[in-house]
């Protein structure tokens, strides 16, 4: 199976190569390159997938947190009440959208960042200013691509919750489950409702774990290539007694650490808001909620002993999710980089 995604994957390449992409560039000179998007789409399918058991535990935890306290306690309750495989719930829902999802907001970001750059540059130079923007082109570039990205995201997750939580769904596929939907809501609010909450996840989700990803890795690459006095020793001593395959390879994987802890705390309000918006069994009242409501009755929840504790609400089921989110980025991110690499695209940070 691994040779034929291999060469799956060489084959890919030789289509979409650099010529191939400069001929679908728009009218602005910036290339679309549909590696990145191969890229994205390979790398999320992989690490959402095979995370979906920690996926499963953690929905449940934040709908019902009185039955659900912790994580391994969660998960023994869910295999003995429903068997194993009650831990693969929503897996094909996951494995579609994500897919389709990564294919953009990775496309999306890095075809974008050139063109935030280009921008601010032309800025730049027409006020007269000196120096660069530092990060705000890539905050741009991951707003844009989270955005688009939450677009595909809504009927997918709403279906993947719902599976999860609402025993009406128990059993039924992705088809089905999404037929439910329209049939209970209607066309447009399936593929509309709780973008609010989609967009307070993906936004903050996909700026902490895109630019964190760029930003530590260009920052651990300078302090190999362009080493100062102080680390120049060090420098020399790793690209001697190191391949520079294996130094890609360390660079990606703790790039990839740095981004899973920072996308999870940026994103983990939303994420709780989210699974509030799409769960099951509280009537049809629970699907017309908006963001401002939502997050009212998380608040509201522990309001009595003071903001503080009401705003821990916004962070239930965070230790799940650092497993859960660790494992999705860290495997994805070093994915993204050796897929991008198979295509003939350079690790991230190195360029």
């Amino acid at each position: 199976m691994a040779r034929g995604l291999l060469r799956l994957l060489l084959a890919i390449a030789a289509v979409a190569s650099p010529a191939s992409a400069a001929s679908a560039s728009g009218a602005a000179g910036v290339v679309i390159d549909p590696r990145f998007f191969i890229a994205g789409g390979t790398c999320a399918a992989i690490s959402h997938g095979i995370t979906t058991p920690i996926d499963v535990v953690k929905t449940r935890m934040q709908s019902n947190p009185e039955k659900y306290k912790s994580l391994l306690p969660a998960t023994a309750l869910i295999i003995k009440e429903e068997g194993a495989q009650a831990l693969t719930k929503g897996l094909v829902p996951t494995l579609v959208g994500y897919g389709i999802e990564g294919a953009l907001k990775f496309g999306i970001y890095e075809v974008s960042k050139p063109m935030a750059v280009l921008a601010f540059q032309k800025l730049n130079n027409k006020l007269n200013r000196s120096g660069g923007a530092g990060a705000l082109p890539f905050l741009l570039a991951s707003i844009m691509a989270g955005a688009v990205a939450s677009l595909v995201l809504v009927p997918m997750e709403s279906t993947r919750i719902r599976m999860v939580t609402d025993a009406s769904f128990e059993g039924i596929g992705l088809l089905r489950g999404l037929g439910k939907l329209v049939e209970e809501a209607g066309l447009v609010q399936t593929l509309t409702v709780g973008l609010g909450a989609m967009l307070a996840k993906q936004v903050p989700y996909t700026f902490g774990k895109q630019v964190s990803f760029d930003v530590v890795a260009k920052f651990l690459y300078g302090i190999l290539n362009n080493p100062s006095q102080s680390t120049a020793n060090l420098a020399e001593t790793i690209s001697k007694s190191v391949s520079p395959e294996f130094i890609k390879w360390t660079v990606s994987v703790l790039s990839a650490m740095t981004a899973s802890v920072m996308a999870c705390l940026m994103s983990q309000p939303g994420d709780v808001i989210l699974t509030e918006t799409y769960k099951g069994g509280q009537g049809d009242d629970t699907k017309k909620r908006g963001l401002a409501e939502v997050s009212s009755t998380i608040f509201a929840r522990n309001s009595d002993d003071g903001v503080a504790l009401a705003l821990t609400g916004f962070f239930t089921g965070l230790q799940a999710r650092f497993v859960h989110v660790g494992m999705i980025i860290t495997s994805q991110l070093v994915i993204y980089d050796l897929v991008k690499q198979l295509l003939g695209l350079p690790a991230t940070g190195s360029h």
